[in-house]
């Protein structure tokens, strides 16, 4: 028996007889696993894992994709948790093709993340999204959901956004969630300025959507930090983790700030 599966064992032995297992005690059980990094731990505090997929409406029987994965962090949290419950998790990463150096790094070292533990990733689907694939990263009308963390602003830099979001359309089935976080520039930031600095009003991401179909179901703060002025040196890239700083002596400041101001939205397929 997979340490997985002993696990999800051991926390069905500990509910009462007759007591349903609840999503949330499961999820929450699952954040707090020892499996999980420290150091992916230790960002909960700006992430807010338990509380955005609450908002999003995840559950974890739900056919679920992670769109651009990137190290994993949420995949860590994802695969485990809709394993135990039967759900599906699609890890639509970068394409085999991509041109970028970074992203062809990203995605060897993340398939190598998985196949390390497959105790734990043994059942997630990889696949390919991105403006160097077919884009179609899922069966059309198949998803229950589609989450997507930090991503929106490379697709507009990449002039491919629209193009994202009509596939994401297309995958879901009626009524399927489309959740998604980012980084939030200030209401009336100019699209030249959203590009370079990685910040995205809330309003534009909306209308991207919107224009591909998508209906706006509800907004959140889960994910806001008051703190973020959102005009940094190096764009949103000076905070941490990534800490991009001219001068190292910033660091101690941008660290104090914390992670980026995020918006945390909640879209349905009608």
């Amino acid at each position: 028996m997979s340490l997985q599966r002993i696990f999800s064992s051991l926390l069905l032995c500990l509910l009462p007889l007759g007591q349903p297992v609840v999503a949330e005690e499961l999820l929450q059980k699952t954040i707090d696993s020892p499996s999980r990094s420290e150091a992916n731990k230790h960002r909960d505090m700006f992430r807010h894992p338990s509380a955005t997929l609450m908002f999003f409406g995840i559950t974890s029987d739900m056919h679920v994709a992670e769109i651009w994965p990137g190290r994993g962090w949420y995949t860590e949290i994802l695969a485990p948790w809709l394993k135990h419950g039967k759900g599906k998790l699609i890890a639509a990463g970068f394409p085999v093709d991509t041109q970028s150096a970074y992203r062809q790094t990203l995605r060897r070292e993340y398939n190598t993340w998985l196949k390390a533990s497959p105790e734990l990733y043994d059942e997630v689907v990889v696949t390919e999204f991105g403006p160097e694939s077919d884009w179609q990263f899922a069966d059309p009308q198949s998803l229950g959901a589609v989450l997507t963390f930090r991503n929106v602003h490379n697709w507009v830099q990449g002039d491919f956004a629209d193009q994202a979001f009509n596939t994401i359309f297309t995958a879901l089935k009626s009524g399927g969630i489309l959740g998604v976080t980012d980084h939030r520039a200030k209401p009336g930031t100019p699209l030249t300025v959203m590009k370079k600095s990685g910040y995205l009003t809330e309003d534009y991401v909306i209308s991207l959507a919107e224009n591909a179909g998508f209906v706006l179901e509800e907004k959140s703060e889960i994910n806001a930090n008051p703190a973020d002025t959102a005009d940094h040196p190096n764009g949103v890239w000076t905070l941490p983790p990534n800490l991009r700083v001219d001068d190292e002596t910033d660091k101690a400041k941008y660290q104090a700030i914390g992670e980026s101001d995020r918006m945390t939205l909640r879209f349905r397929k009608p």
